[in-house]
């Protein structure tokens, strides 16, 4: 199939969950014979290590750039226009309306935008092209931001209100749309699903598990790992949240445990603020492996977010035993006590790291219960096949009658 995917972001190197769905699922729909031409809206530009990673899986890379965040549109725009802030900030971009007019010329089996948010500069034209179009939403958008919200002044409220309220008339504007919209866990399907009153597929959140199938943790080695994108609140929550009062009750049991804290865009200012010496700080690790095999524990006290989580079905593949949170494992069917432990407050999640440090056989036996579900249910290979199955029945039912 002929497909335009556009994108918001570039998804090289893979800094976040999303890229890293991004470019798996676009080298395996290459590798699958798949021809594709890769729209993107980048806030910095492309060097050359990320063309030479993304060139060969494509026929075409074109890429814009996005106008700086605090500039007078976007500022403009979230106070006055009937768009979301998230839309503002991803839209409202002539260039990119001009690009896609230009690629809408052409003929093509498939075209996919990712994220509701970034629909604004596409929706004329695709309606005056009378293009069907997939939409993938990688979580409830309208439901989120908790997080976010919380940093803000207590008189920036009405706004946050207003524009909560500006982001579901705008989810539901732009799945109306949508030949076919795409969930990435069941519970986002049923509840997008019920919005617009149809089924909705599902498209899960992969893993490469050849990749981390040679890492091999280290119980001895007493160390937790955190893995993150700190341009993503909920992380910035997460960490917070377990270095002031999850570790604290850890270290009263286990002194010597240590943790290392990696991802994109880690705040230099965090090793002030928590300076003790059993807190490690690795910013961005392209390869994880090394970290992993070094590593007893996965800890993720997420609070808030959606969909599914990528940095824990990559500690799953690498056989490392999960402490989390509900949330944290939400839109996996992990079972709690045989494929992760499970806490909701700071004592629990306490006490279910300070079991699997001091009990390795229960580690080990987690690690591979949880690398076995994330084989079975998560490969990328399972995810691009249900995306083909989603291709092939939109092509079905656009397809005239003879």
């Amino acid at each position: 199939m002929r497909i335009l995917w556009i994108l918001p972001y570039s998804p090289w190197p893979t800094t976040s969950g999303g890229k890293t769905r991004q470019f798996h699922l676009l080298r395996s729909l290459a590798a699958r014979g798949h021809r594709i031409t890769l729209l993107l809206h980048s806030k910095q530009p492309m060097t050359d290590a990320e063309r030479q990673a993304l060139e060969p899986m494509l026929e075409r890379l074109i890429v814009l750039p996005r106008r700086p965040l605090r500039s007078l549109t976007t500022l403009t725009a979230a106070l006055l226009a009937p768009y979301p802030l998230l839309a503002c900030t991803n839209g409202m971009s002539k260039g990119l309306e001009q690009a896609a007019r230009t690629l809408l010329q052409e003929s093509w089996d498939v075209v996919q935008i990712e994220h509701s948010y970034t629909f604004q500069p596409y929706e004329r034209v695709l309606r005056e092209r009378q293009q069907p179009f997939v939409m993938t939403e990688h979580n409830v958008e309208s439901s989120l931001g908790s997080a976010t919200y919380a940093n803000m002044p207590a008189w920036l409220t009405p706004f946050i209100h207003y524009d909560q309220w500006r982001y579901r008339r705008w989810e539901r504007r732009v799945m109306k749309h949508a030949a076919q919209v795409i969930a990435v866990t069941e519970q986002d399907a049923q509840q997008l699903g019920s919005m617009l009153g149809r089924t909705l597929p599902v498209v899960v959140n992969g893993v490469d598990c050849a990749h981390f199938a040679s890492a091999n943790p280290a119980p001895e080695q007493q160390r937790i790992l955190f893995l993150g994108n700190y341009e993503y609140a909920p992380n910035v929550d997460a960490v917070k949240w377990m270095l002031d009062e999850i570790l604290p009750l850890v270290w009263q049991r286990c002194p010597q445990a240590r943790v290392a804290i990696c991802g994109y865009a880690l705040p230099e200012q965090w090793s002030q603020r928590w300076p003790d010496a059993r807190i490690e700080w690795h910013g961005f690790v392209p390869d994880l492996l090394q970290l992993q095999s070094s590593s007893s524990v996965f800890l993720a006290p997420l609070r808030h977010g959606g969909g599914s989580k990528l940095k824990v079905l990559e500690a799953l593949a690498a056989g490392l035993p999960l402490v989390t949170t509900a949330q944290g494992a939400s839109g996996l069917a992990l079972h709690p006590g045989d494929d992760y432990l499970a806490g909701e407050n700071p004592g629990q999640l306490a006490d279910a790291v300070v079991q699997l440090l001091q009990t390795p056989q229960l580690a080990q036996q987690m690690g591979e219960n949880g690398r076995a579900y994330v084989r079975q249910q998560h490969d990328w290979s399972v995810a691009a096949a249900q995306l083909e199955q989603v291709y092939a029945k939109l092509k079905t039912d656009n397809t005239p009658c003879a």
